[in-house]
């Protein structure tokens, strides 16, 4: 039995899955997810008690994610040392993600906040927190 409160599970509508599949599976298993379920609209990453889905869903509405509107703006992560962060953010441009705030990188978040925020190409943002090294 999982502890009370646990995160269970995010479910992430997307418009494409091969798409978003490109970007996703590459971040998911650099994170420490393993590739868990598969069926004909989606896919899903387990780690531990956690699992994070893509579903390509014949009942969405509209045709864009958009981050600023209501709802969801972003997944943060725990992303290990500061060199891991690092290095997550040099190899991510290869994957689909685009480092954001980069003027600001990687205190975009405050100066006691170590950070990476990075976007993908269907306009998800994730954040990737650095422990303190």
């Amino acid at each position: 039995m999982s502890p009370r409160g646990e995160l269970h599970h995010v479910e992430l509508w997307v418009k494409d899955l091969d798409t978003a599949e490109s970007s996703w599976a590459w971040l998911l298993d650099e994170l420490g997810y393993t590739r868990f379920q598969m069926w004909a609209t989606g896919q899903s990453w387990l780690r531990g008690a956690t699992y994070i889905v893509l579903e390509a869903s014949p009942a969405v509405r509209g045709k864009d994610h958009d981050r600023m509107r209501p709802g969801v703006n972003h997944l943060a992560f725990t992303g290990g040392r500061r060199s891991e962060v690092d290095d997550l953010v040099a190899r991510a441009a290869e994957h689909g993600w685009s480092l954001m705030f980069a003027d600001a990188h990687p205190y975009a978040g405050g100066p006691d906040h170590y950070a990476a925020y990075l976007e993908n190409e269907d306009g998800f943002e994730v954040e990737i927190v650095a422990d303190e090294d």
